[in-house]
């Protein structure tokens, strides 16, 4: 496996190497650096002004020369057009053909500039990140908020292939001017974009354009919710996952756990109220136990990383007889008339919480040539039990004695998640193949600095993420120098993970916080509110919240075919942030009116669906300003982002309840709002100061 030095080097296209980004230059000046500043022969300040003028000259050698490109590419069509011209007077079979090929060597032409740009690119954010790591300054934050934004940026060239669209307008004109069109009148302007036919260099084009740009469709969007790491395997690079490691049957497991356990999770929604008076409690009380399996999931998922270090089936096993036996004790504790079974059976249901060995296998054991698909699928998976487990609560409902046992819409969830999950253990004992886990791929796991895990030394910063906005993410210079050791190990502790975390990437934890705080509010309360205010019952709340789950699908294929590409990340990030507030807003009830179906419904289908969006988007750039420290090992972005919204939706549940007992129901709705209000505003406060940052 090549380091990304001699990656640079080789794919670099001929006569054109005076012109590329001096990455070797700058790596060794990263290194000089930080052996004075540990010796104190260099001022950090003197450092920092230094490195910065040494990128802004390579940035702007770049930019000038794809300047001079593009000029020479618009000079050559300028040629061909008034070549096409003296044509149409007397069309020769011959000529036209000869120019069509032509236009076809601008496209190439094209295609090399657009590969020229992408790699300068690469070079510039791998040595951004290798000054943060190796000097411990957050220079990035400071060097890309200085010229992202500013008139004169020369880096905004590099990133933004400003101009590109309309050369690839004129090549695409012009050859569809020159095919048979059968007798057609039409050009391409009077065509929908995707019913004009396309020229294989035009699609050449487009191809390495989306590489370079931001331009995603509705997979690579769904896939963002899942912040699996993607590897770039292209070029000579060996995958380190080999397909004879990748078992079909084994993902659709995980995949299936991801469901049921979704599922699982919000089955009772819809009858927790229920089930808490008919114990005695109060019905805000709902807010505990539906909290109760999001308390334990703090600590399973840390325990489960780890576990996924050596094993994949182990783990999922666990997972399955504790959502087996926790099912059980959920149902069981209406006959038992005890509610503090009713709590360890969702406490012990938590503890089944296996989505990071979920996450761990797609990155882990699936090809990255499907691994696209598998991210999406997952997603997809937890879209769909999130809708379905309401619906099935709605469909639940009935009222027999079966020995001693009582059926009914608050325990039969519990029974039928039960056997759904006694199915699965069968399944998985018969069905799952443990892939093999070689020792230097443990140790990498777990951040061991043994030598067996010289592999993998190579990888250690790989960019983790799904929506690589400049370039995708592939394999990084492990080699420190002559002799030297890799220091560039996976985070070993919540401290020094915690310490690898950059105010942009506090920022978007803090907004993965909000957002799933506000959507644990609106669903976990829904069935006090609606019940309180409406009269609604519990098919009526069922149908409500399997509506809300089923929009998942279609608003991600909405912002991730189309929005996405009409605006940056941060963009919709801050755009979605302003609806849900909006959301929230309206989801107040204002003393002295009537507080109406239509108003709650119309707020929770705003709020819910803008953060849909905002979870999309927000993991998208989660992948592109955390540490590539963080991409693997058992503290991973994946674990941070997975601790921060189970930590926000044990404080919405237990909002719920604190409001709802000391206030009592008839407050419990703008009681719950205000603090989503507030953080919801501390959020995009925090946005906009860390805004710039978020350029790449």
């Amino acid at each position: 496996m090549v380091n990304f030095s001699k990656k640079l080097t080789t794919d670099q296209i001929p006569g054109w190497e005076e012109h590329y980004f001096n990455y070797r230059l700058l790596k060794d000046r990263v290194k000089e650096y930080t052996e004075q500043t540990k010796e104190g022969n260099r001022d950090r300040r003197r450092v920092l002004k230094d490195f910065s003028k040494l990128l802004d000259d390579e940035i702007e050698k770049v930019v000038l020369f794809m300047i001079e490109q593009q000029g020479l590419i618009a000079a050559r069509l300028e040629d061909l057009g008034k070549k096409k011209a003296r044509l149409q007077d007397l069309p020769l079979l011959q000529e036209i053909s000869e120019l069509r090929e032509d236009y076809r060597e601008v496209g190439l032409g094209l295609v090399k500039l657009l590969k020229f740009v992408d790699i300068n690119a690469n070079a510039v954010r791998r040595i951004l990140k290798k000054f943060d790591e190796r000097l411990g300054d957050k220079f990035t934050d400071y060097y890309v908020s200085s010229r992202s934004n500013h008139p004169y940026s020369q880096l905004k060239q590099v990133f933004k292939h400003v101009g590109i669209g309309a050369v690839v307008g004129a090549l695409s004109r012009n050859l569809g001017d020159l095919e048979e069109r059968e007798g057609s009148y039409l050009n391409i302007y009077d065509q929908h974009p995707l019913a004009i036919p396309k020229d294989p260099v035009i699609d050449l084009i487009k191809a390495t354009a989306d590489r370079l740009t931001n331009s995603t469709n509705f997979l690579l969007f769904l896939g963002q919710h899942a912040l699996i790491s993607q590897e770039d395997t292209t070029g000579s690079e060996v995958e380190h996952i080999e397909e004879d490691k990748y078992h079909f049957i084994s993902l659709v497991l995980n995949l299936v756990n991801t469901f049921l356990y979704m599922v699982n999770t919000y089955i009772i929604v819809p009858t927790a109220d229920d089930y808490a008076t008919s114990l005695g409690a109060a019905a805000t009380v709902c807010g505990v136990i539906i909290g109760s399996m999001a308390v334990a999931q703090i600590f399973s998922s840390v325990y489960f990383s780890a576990w996924s270090n050596r094993s994949y089936f182990r783990p999922l096993l666990f997972s399955s007889v504790m959502l087996l036996l926790g099912n059980v004790m959920y149902a069981l504790a209406y006959d038992l008339k005890s509610l503090v079974i009713l709590l360890v059976g969702r406490l012990l249901c938590g503890l089944g919480s296996a989505r990071a060995v979920n996450r761990r296998y797609i990155s882990d054991c699936v090809p990255p040539r499907i691994r696209m698909q598998a991210s999406a699928a997952f997603v997809s998976a937890s879209a769909l039990g999130m809708a379905c487990g309401p619906a099935l609560a709605g469909v639940l409902q009935t009222n027999v004695k079966v020995s001693v046992f009582t059926i009914n819409q608050d325990t039969l969830p519990g029974w039928v998640m039960a056997f759904g999950w006694f199915v699965y253990l069968i399944w998985l004992w018969i069905s799952f193949r443990e892939p093999a886990l070689d020792a230097d791929v443990k140790d990498f796991h777990e951040g061991s600095s043994s030598s067996s895990s010289s592999r993998y030394s190579e990888q250690e910063e790989l960019e983790q993420g799904l929506a690589e906005q400049l370039m995708p993410p592939s394999t990084e210079d492990g080699q420190t120098g002559q002799g030297e050791r890799p220091t560039l190990r996976p985070a070993a502790s919540v401290v020094s993970a915690y310490r690898l975390l950059t105010p942009s990437v506090k920022v978007q934890l803090l907004i993965y916080f909000m957002l799933k705080y506000a959507m644990e509010i609106l669903l976990s309360e829904s069935s006090v509110v609606t019940s309180y205010y409406f009269g609604w019952n519990t098919s009526t709340i069922a149908v409500f919240l399997a509506i809300l789950g089923l929009t998942v699908l279609p608003v991600n294929a909405i912002v991730g075919t189309y929005i996405s590409n009409m605006f940056e990340d941060r963009q919709i990030l801050l755009a979605s942030e302003v609806v849900l507030l909006v959301g929230i807003l309206l989801s107040f009830r204002v003393a002295g009116t009537t507080y109406t179906a239509a108003q709650y419904v119309c707020s929770a289908l705003l709020t819910f669906v803008s953060a849909e969006v905002l979870e999309g988007v927000n993991l998208s750039l989660l992948s592109q300003v955390m540490s590539s420290r963080l991409s693997r090992g058992t503290f991973n972005g994946g674990l941070l982002s997975t601790e921060a919204g189970t930590l926000a939706r044990v404080a919405a549940d237990g909002t719920i309840t604190l409001a709802g007992g000391v206030l009592g129901r008839g407050a419990l709705l703008n009681a719950t709002m205000l603090p989503s209000l507030l953080i919801c505003l501390a959020s995009i406060a925090a946005t906009v100061s860390t805004y710039n940052s978020l350029f790449y």
